[in-house]
């Protein structure tokens, strides 16, 4: 009797572990003491389990329970075993045959007597559900799915298929469900107060990390990115992790040298590196004030500026809804965020709908009433709060850059035309975003690939692609 592979035995230890902690599946990759064990080839097997049977688990779990007849009887342990098992038979390429075995011993491994239902369940999801789902891959690679095969092909919710063809079109949709369950490419930038892009190269190259040039003048994809956590380069700060849309949005919004600038949603400070460092490519830093609603988010984003900007930025705890509160007077906010800002950036708060390969948690945990505009509790809601109170903080002849990373209409174009249409929204007016700073004097291919992925109201908007980007939008607008 062969026993199950450490790989997977691994992912179904970090699976239970995600379960019963309520943890992301990749903190728990990331520090699993299991996961040292394994050579590169086991590791990325076991990450791509663990990853894919979280992401598509609504999937798998209507498949596997078609074939049980009481599925509400089935253990949580064996649930998991389930996951990863027919997430391998439904998705990967690995022979069915082994596949089944391996799956089964994994069950047998967590409940012996499951093991003969395992057999039967997973020589199913074989026979019957694998050729259907490699008929709807087909179908989607062709451009010419149904929102069942796209669901079918991504392991996404038949719902978050159905808006996003509405918001983005049924050949982005397409694109998007193909490479959903694919290791998402990893982009790095430079923090240019440590290094430049030559002197990064040379690093990136020295860790064995394969590093490849971008559209984008200071960006490397990494060919072999498995070592770049165990480089030092990212724990000291020589270089940040940031897809490639999203560098986009940085550069759309990059402040000009000795301008005064607020960056809404600052979060761990990625898009802060990426911004000084904009502004010092085009002549010096800029004056930054960084606020963000969570405590532990503004301590690490301190820690993260040290690193060659702390004099350039102030890092501050506020709910950004509050920016705009006369009631309280400017005398009421942090001394650095009274007065205004010739730069606002509202990097929002979203769904993630355009980062879902890279957390895997969302597809199954977002809900449709999180999206309703109507309700005051909802993204698009707060989205809008946070944009109009932001407004506030904006000089005359200012910008007002509005970035997510969701290709849903209902956090973006919809977002900006409720604004626009608001009272705080009345001097403003969309601006060009291949005028900024940034782009204006970057090369032809910068320009061609941002180009290529202006909207019709020439807001900048990526989706996910095989081998590319993630989905970011971005939106510029200025004060008159």
């Amino acid at each position: 009797m062969a026993e199950a592979a450490p790989p997977r035995r691994v992912a179904l230890a970090i699976l239970g572990r995600r379960r019963r902690r309520s943890a992301y599946a990749r903190d728990l990759l990331r520090t699993a003491p299991e996961m040292d064990a394994l050579g590169p080839r086991g590791r990325a097997l076991a990450s791509r389990l663990v990853l894919g049977a979280t992401s598509a688990s609504g999937e798998i779990d209507r498949r596997v329970a078609s074939h049980i007849k009481r599925p509400s009887h089935v253990e949580p342990r064996v649930a998991d075993a389930f996951r990863v098992s027919a997430f391998e038979v439904l998705y990967l390429d690995t022979p069915r045959s082994v596949a089944v075995s391996q799956g089964v011993e994994l069950v047998r491994r967590v409940q012996p007597r499951a093991a003969g239902m395992a057999n039967a369940v997973l020589r199913r999801l074989a026979e019957q559900d694998r050729p259907e789902m490699d008929a709807a891959r087909d179908r989607v690679r062709a451009h010419d799915a149904s929102v069942r095969d796209l669901a079918a092909t991504s392991g996404l919710p038949d719902w978050i298929v159905e808006r996003a063809i509405a918001s983005v079109g049924i050949d982005a949709t397409c694109d998007m469900c193909l490479c959903q369950l694919d290791p998402a490419p990893v982009y790095v930038a430079p923090n240019l107060a440590i290094c430049d892009p030559e002197r990064t190269h040379d690093l990136l190259g020295e860790a064995g990390l394969d590093p490849l040039p971008t559209p984008l003048p200071t960006s490397f994809s990494l060919g072999s990115p498995a070592g770049l956590a165990g480089s030092g380069l990212v724990e000291g700060v020589d270089v940040v992790v940031c897809d490639l849309g999203s560098q986009v949005s940085a550069l759309i919004a990059t402040p000009a040298p000795g301008s005064t600038m607020l960056e809404v949603g600052a979060g761990r400070a990625t898009k802060t590196i990426l911004l000084e460092s904009g502004a010092y490519s085009l002549g010096g830093p800029a004056e930054l004030v960084c606020l963000d609603s969570a405590a532990y988010k503004v301590r690490i984003a301190r820690e993260r500026v040290s690193h060659g900007w702390a004099d350039h930025v102030h890092e501050v705890v506020l709910d950004a809804t509050t920016l705009s509160d006369v009631t309280a007077g400017e005398k009421a906010l942090p001394e650095g965020l009274r007065g205004p800002f010739d730069t606002v950036l509202v990097d929002a708060p979203c769904s993630g709908t355009g980062t879902m390969r890279r957390h895997p948690e969302i597809p199954w945990s977002l809900t449709e009433a999180s999206l309703d505009p109507s309700d005051p509790a909802s993204l698009p809601a707060l989205q809008l709060r946070i944009l109009e109170a932001s407004s506030a903080k904006v000089a005359s002849g200012g910008e007002l850059v509005y970035a997510t990373c969701s290709v849903l209409t209902c956090e973006d174009e919809d977002v900006v035309a409720s604004f626009l249409a608001s009272d705080a929204g009345r001097d403003f007016s969309r601006g060009d975003v291949l005028a900024v700073p940034g782009l204006a004097g970057a090369s032809e291919s910068t320009r061609a690939f941002v180009r290529e992925r202006l909207s019709s109201d020439g807001d900048f908007r990526s989706c996910p692609e095989p081998g590319g980007c993630d989905g970011h939008f971005c939106c510029r607008l200025v004060r008159s």
